[in-house]
């Protein structure tokens, strides 16, 4: 067969440039370390490592979202602790004027204490994170969600919106709590009207009222019962119940104190005390009461001092309050312990995290770690075949017929 001087050169080079190619590839394992660089090393492999990777970078991603809301969560739960203390102390105070041995000026310092409560309870409802922006706005994280008014009420600026990261596949954990689900919706310690006490002579107190038959409870303007109720009592045994029109909702002859008192529309009523003739009063629809409204009310009682308008009623609005703080801290404790559940579920994804994280890690590794005495091996074979290959192309060219003539 007939070489050509131009083939031989072709064959040759092609056969150089590849072992050189091939010396190269082994050069870039060894500095790497990895067997698998890119598909045309081993392309089914490939892909599964591609897999690996990429479990891997979003776990990375998750870890970085587990910091930040655990971070967050962390910071709502101890503010809720602290929030904790102050009701705990706020509640005492209270407890405290009730004993009978404070002068009007001990109970007008009592009362400025209870506002400092008031205030602290709103610096931590104010509370800003890391990055600056307020933990119980909602969805609004720049605008302040509490806000002190002259009279002591405090007024809601925020949204009730819950913001959240994912911190695995199907996980999503919420990073902050909104500022009407964390204070403003303690329950109604009463159920889900407030009472208003216009004539209250003997003391009576609304113990429970509460919807039990939400079927009958139809408050639709023009279509039902309108929702306020007027409770008057005819005589001590002679119970009258209007509602906002003024339309007799049911009449009750012979009323024995402590009686359930059931009106047509699916609403209960039970009443403390034996009434006299002429106590009146007026319920309204609330089945939450906010802590600060609550902290407000105790305030307004404490600052009347020991001679009241009404002693009578004075006393009954005190076991209505003292009830109704109850409720306020066990909101707040309620609240921490949401944010414990959190802290929770972030550690217990975070471990699950680590243990996927070494079990990708290991498969990863399993295809793509080199065995650097085995790569090393060939990488010295191959840097002699190429040496050889190179010597022997050097002699071979060099070669002609002259030589043998």
């Amino acid at each position: 067969m007939r070489v050509s001087t131009a083939q031989f050169y072709y064959q040759n080079s092609l056969q150089l440039s590849n072992k050189q190619s091939g010396v190269n590839d082994q050069i870039g394992y060894i500095s790497s370390g990895k067997r698998v660089l890119t598909a045309k090393d081993d392309a089914v492999q490939f892909g599964t490592l591609t897999g690996y990777k990429d479990e891997l970078a979003n776990i990375e991603k998750y870890k970085r979202n587990i910091s930040q809301a655990e971070s967050r969560n962390s910071l709502i739960e101890t503010s809720f602790a602290n929030a904790t203390d102050i009701m705990q102390a706020f509640k005492q105070r209270f407890i405290q004027v009730q004993n009978g041995t404070q002068s009007d000026s001990d109970l007008l310092a009592l009362a400025d204490l209870a506002k400092d409560s008031l205030e602290q309870m709103l610096d931590i409802a104010n509370l800003k994170d890391e990055t600056g922006g307020y933990i119980f706005s909602g969805y609004q994280i720049d605008v302040q969600p509490f806000s002190l008014q002259p009279d002591n009420s405090v007024v809601y600026q925020g949204d009730s919106g819950e913001r959240q990261l994912q911190i695995a596949k199907s996980v999503n954990v919420p990073t902050n709590l909104s500022g009407d689900d964390a204070f403003m919706k303690a329950p109604n310690t009463i159920g889900d009207y407030s009472a208003v006490y216009n004539t209250n002579t003997s003391g009576i107190r609304v113990n429970r009222a509460e919807i039990v038959n939400p079927g009958l409870n139809n408050v639709t303007p023009g279509a039902g019962f309108p929702p306020d109720y007027n409770f008057n009592f005819v005589s001590a045994t002679d119970l009258v119940v209007t509602d906002a029109d003024g339309d007799v909702m049911t009449s009750i002859a012979g009323y024995t104190p402590g009686q359930i008192v059931s009106l047509p529309n699916g609403v209960e009523v039970q009443i403390d005390g034996n009434p006299l003739p002429g106590d009146n009063f007026d319920l309204t629809p609330q089945q939450n009461v906010s802590v600060f409204e609550t902290m407000k009310q105790a305030i307004d009682w404490i600052s009347q001092g020991n001679n009241p308008a009404d002693p009578t009623q004075h006393k009954v609005d005190y076991d209505n309050i003292l009830s109704q703080i109850d409720s306020a801290l066990n909101q707040v404790v309620s609240n921490q312990t949401t944010a414990g559940i959190r802290l929770q579920l972030i550690e217990n994804q975070e471990n699950n995290h680590l243990d996927s994280e070494l079990y990708l890690q290991k498969g990863r590794s399993n295809i793509e770690d080199l065995d650097y005495a085995k790569a090393i091996a060939e990488f010295e074979q191959s840097k002699v075949s190429l040496q050889a290959a190179q010597q022997t192309f050097v002699q071979v060219k060099n070669l002609s017929l002259f030589n043998y003539l």
